[in-house]
Protein backbone atom coordinates (compact mmCIF):
# COMPACT_ATOMS: atom_id res chain seq x y z
CA UNK A 1 0.00 0.00 0.00
CA UNK A 2 2.84 2.40 0.80
CA UNK A 3 4.42 1.77 -2.61
CA UNK A 4 1.18 2.53 -4.45
CA UNK A 5 0.68 5.72 -2.41
CA UNK A 6 4.25 6.82 -3.17
CA UNK A 7 3.78 6.19 -6.90
CA UNK A 8 0.52 8.16 -6.94
CA UNK A 9 2.21 11.01 -5.07
CA UNK A 10 5.02 11.17 -7.67
CA UNK A 11 2.59 11.12 -10.59
CA UNK A 12 0.44 13.91 -9.11
CA UNK A 13 3.53 15.93 -8.09
CA UNK A 14 4.80 15.79 -11.70
CA UNK A 15 2.00 18.13 -12.80
CA UNK A 16 3.38 20.98 -10.63
CA UNK A 17 7.13 20.27 -10.55
CA UNK A 18 9.60 21.76 -13.03
CA UNK A 19 11.20 18.34 -13.53
CA UNK A 20 8.46 15.74 -13.80
CA UNK A 21 10.32 12.66 -12.59
CA UNK A 22 8.05 9.58 -12.74
CA UNK A 23 5.23 11.70 -14.18
CA UNK A 24 3.98 9.83 -17.24
CA UNK A 25 1.75 11.73 -19.65
CA UNK A 26 0.19 9.78 -22.48
CA UNK A 27 0.01 12.89 -24.66
CA UNK A 28 3.06 15.05 -23.88
CA UNK A 29 3.41 18.73 -24.66
CA UNK A 30 4.26 19.92 -28.13
CA UNK A 31 5.83 23.09 -26.77
CA UNK A 32 8.87 24.89 -28.18
CA UNK A 33 11.41 27.40 -26.89
CA UNK A 34 14.28 29.63 -27.98
CA UNK A 35 16.64 32.01 -26.20
CA UNK A 36 18.89 34.93 -26.98
CA UNK A 37 21.77 35.17 -24.49
CA UNK A 38 24.06 38.11 -23.88
CA UNK A 39 26.85 39.01 -21.50
CA UNK A 40 26.48 42.48 -20.01
CA UNK A 41 29.70 44.24 -19.04
CA UNK A 42 30.36 47.11 -16.63
CA UNK A 43 29.55 49.74 -19.27
CA UNK A 44 26.19 48.10 -19.99
CA UNK A 45 27.37 46.83 -23.38
CA UNK A 46 25.72 43.60 -24.48
CA UNK A 47 27.77 40.84 -26.11
CA UNK A 48 26.26 37.78 -27.79
CA UNK A 49 27.53 34.59 -26.11
CA UNK A 50 27.98 32.93 -29.50
CA UNK A 51 31.06 35.13 -29.83
CA UNK A 52 34.08 34.12 -27.72
CA UNK A 53 34.46 36.14 -24.57
CA UNK A 54 37.32 36.95 -22.14
CA UNK A 55 38.99 33.84 -20.85
CA UNK A 56 38.34 32.02 -24.13
CA UNK A 57 34.91 30.76 -23.09
CA UNK A 58 32.28 29.67 -25.59
CA UNK A 59 28.68 28.90 -24.66
CA UNK A 60 28.48 25.65 -26.66
CA UNK A 61 31.61 24.33 -24.93
CA UNK A 62 30.35 25.17 -21.44
CA UNK A 63 26.79 23.89 -21.77
CA UNK A 64 25.86 20.58 -23.33
CA UNK A 65 22.80 18.39 -23.66
CA UNK A 66 19.04 18.82 -23.85
CA UNK A 67 19.44 21.42 -26.63
CA UNK A 68 20.97 23.87 -24.17
CA UNK A 69 24.20 24.15 -26.16
CA UNK A 70 22.24 25.73 -29.01
CA UNK A 71 19.29 27.59 -27.48
CA UNK A 72 19.41 30.20 -30.25
CA UNK A 73 17.18 28.23 -32.61
CA UNK A 74 13.57 27.32 -31.91
CA UNK A 75 13.55 23.81 -30.47
CA UNK A 76 11.07 21.28 -29.13
CA UNK A 77 10.91 21.17 -25.31
CA UNK A 78 11.30 17.39 -25.18
CA UNK A 79 10.96 17.10 -21.39
CA UNK A 80 8.17 19.65 -21.17
CA UNK A 81 8.41 23.42 -21.16
CA UNK A 82 8.80 23.93 -17.40
CA UNK A 83 11.53 21.31 -17.18
CA UNK A 84 13.44 22.55 -20.22
CA UNK A 85 13.34 26.19 -19.08
CA UNK A 86 14.34 25.08 -15.57
CA UNK A 87 17.40 23.26 -16.97
CA UNK A 88 18.24 26.32 -19.08
CA UNK A 89 18.03 28.72 -16.10
CA UNK A 90 20.28 26.38 -14.08
CA UNK A 91 22.77 26.25 -16.98
CA UNK A 92 22.79 30.06 -17.20
CA UNK A 93 23.57 30.35 -13.47
CA UNK A 94 26.22 27.63 -13.73
CA UNK A 95 28.00 29.46 -16.56
CA UNK A 96 27.92 32.74 -14.61
CA UNK A 97 29.44 31.02 -11.56
CA UNK A 98 32.05 28.95 -13.44
CA UNK A 99 33.81 31.37 -15.78
CA UNK A 100 36.40 32.90 -13.43
CA UNK A 101 38.80 34.10 -16.15
CA UNK A 102 36.09 36.42 -17.47
CA UNK A 103 36.48 39.58 -15.40
CA UNK A 104 34.46 41.82 -17.74
CA UNK A 105 30.99 40.24 -17.54
CA UNK A 106 28.77 41.59 -14.79
CA UNK A 107 25.84 39.28 -15.51
CA UNK A 108 24.30 37.07 -18.16
CA UNK A 109 20.86 37.84 -19.52
CA UNK A 110 18.58 35.69 -21.64
CA UNK A 111 15.42 36.56 -23.49
CA UNK A 112 13.51 33.29 -23.49
CA UNK A 113 10.59 32.87 -25.89
CA UNK A 114 8.25 29.94 -25.37
CA UNK A 115 5.35 28.54 -27.34
CA UNK A 116 3.14 26.30 -25.17
CA UNK A 117 1.51 23.63 -27.33
CA UNK A 118 1.63 25.75 -30.47
CA UNK A 119 0.05 28.79 -28.83
CA UNK A 120 1.09 32.42 -28.91
CA UNK A 121 4.68 33.22 -27.91
CA UNK A 122 5.48 34.27 -24.36
CA UNK A 123 8.71 36.13 -23.60
CA UNK A 124 10.55 36.09 -20.28
CA UNK A 125 13.81 37.80 -19.34
CA UNK A 126 16.12 35.76 -17.14
CA UNK A 127 19.13 37.43 -15.52
CA UNK A 128 21.87 35.92 -13.38
CA UNK A 129 23.13 37.48 -10.18
CA UNK A 130 25.61 40.34 -10.57
CA UNK A 131 29.07 38.79 -10.66
CA UNK A 132 30.87 42.08 -9.88
CA UNK A 133 29.68 41.95 -6.27
CA UNK A 134 31.43 38.59 -5.79
CA UNK A 135 34.84 39.90 -6.93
Amino acid sequence: MVVVAAQLFLVVRAYWADHDVFGFQMFPESSEWQATIVRVDGDGDRHDVRDPWPGGYRWHELVRGRGLDSPFTRSHADTGLASTVGFFEAALEWVAANTPADTETHYLEAIVTTWRNGGEPTTTIVRTADRSAAR
